[in-house]
């Protein structure tokens, strides 16, 4: 009776993976130049040049498919240098400087160290993130562009407390390879940048910005001009080092210009520590509120 009813449900036609291990060798056939293999199957049809959106379609299908499978609904994106070392290289490499006599050197090498704080802050707030969210409806996972410096430490701090993190890197002349922290099975490589940041906003409630150079301030302005625009929901935008940012971007200089409106600067908040950042974005969303106020009724209040 089981089969029968099975019979009512079977597939009417071989599956695309069946046919691509069915189909036999035929050595007339298989040199470089035959035409005769399977479309999906074909890496050098696949990578023509006409076959750009089928590629694109196809980095918007994959880590989508994948994360639904794994039951990642919501991420913190935390981007960042991939510059800023580890507290222990930066020591190293200022040590090693001190032995030298190239002031430069001794210069950048200090100013290694200081900026490392930051590698340490990235790696607390990931472990801080993935603990306190692991007991929610919905856990909240770290999400990083894969490579070395602060996205390092975002995956880092998540996987040292036994967390999944995601990690969404691109094919560059540099930085190629993903660190070792993140989670297997939500490594991704891209080609195109566009479908990269597309993914880092898909799922993510929150975006945790660190010191960085034009990749950063690329996503960090992204993310701002989709929001001011309304283009995509609001979600709090955390900058970490105030010093840093008012010095690097003076947001009140285009609000006297006439660029922004004074009600563009409550689209970010400067923040020092995992912790303060943590109780922002549990203000905003009630991570930390009484079950009477995170649970059914939460619309009424």
């Amino acid at each position: 009776m089981d089969t029968k009813r099975a019979d009512l449900t079977a597939r009417n036609f071989p599956s695309a993976e069946e046919e691509a291990h069915a189909v036999p060798a035929i050595e007339r056939y298989a040199g470089p130049d035959s035409a005769y293999r399977l479309a999906f199957t074909d890496t050098a049809f696949l990578l023509r040049e006409e076959l750009r959106p089928v590629r694109m379609q196809l980095e918007l299908l994959k880590p989508e498919l994948v994360q639904k499978e794994l039951g990642i609904e919501s991420t913190i994106v935390i981007f960042g240098s991939a510059r800023i070392l580890p507290p222990d290289e930066a020591r190293r490499q200022l040590d090693a400087a001190r032995r030298g006599d190239d002031a430069a050197a001794l210069a950048r090498a200090e100013t290694a160290l200081a900026m490392s704080r930051y590698y340490d802050e990235a790696r607390r707030f990931a472990a801080l993130v993935t603990t306190r969210s692991r007991s929610h409806d919905t856990p909240i996972y770290v999400c990083t562009g894969g490579g070395p410096g602060i996205m390092e430490a975002g995956n880092r701090g998540a996987h040292e407390v036994d967390g999944k993190s995601i990690g969404l890197n691109i094919v560059l002349p540099h930085e190629q390879a993903p660190n070792p922290y993140i989670t297997p099975q939500l490594c991704f490589q891209f080609h195109y940048f566009a479908m990269r940041k597309m993914h880092f906003l898909m799922r993510s409630i929150a975006l945790v910005c660190f010191p960085g150079g034009f990749g950063t301030l690329d996503e960090l302005f992204e993310v701002m001009t989709l929001q001011q625009t309304g283009k995509i929901r609001h979600r709090p935008i955390l900058l970490f080092g105030r010093d840093f940012w008012s010095r690097l971007i003076d947001f009140d200089h285009l609000v006297r210009t006439g660029m922004i409106s004074p009600e563009d600067k409550h689209l970010f908040h400067y923040v020092e520590t995992a912790e303060q950042a943590w109780e922002l974005l549990a203000a905003h969303y009630g991570f930390d509120a009484p079950p009477t106020e995170t649970g059914a009724f939460a619309d009424d209040i």
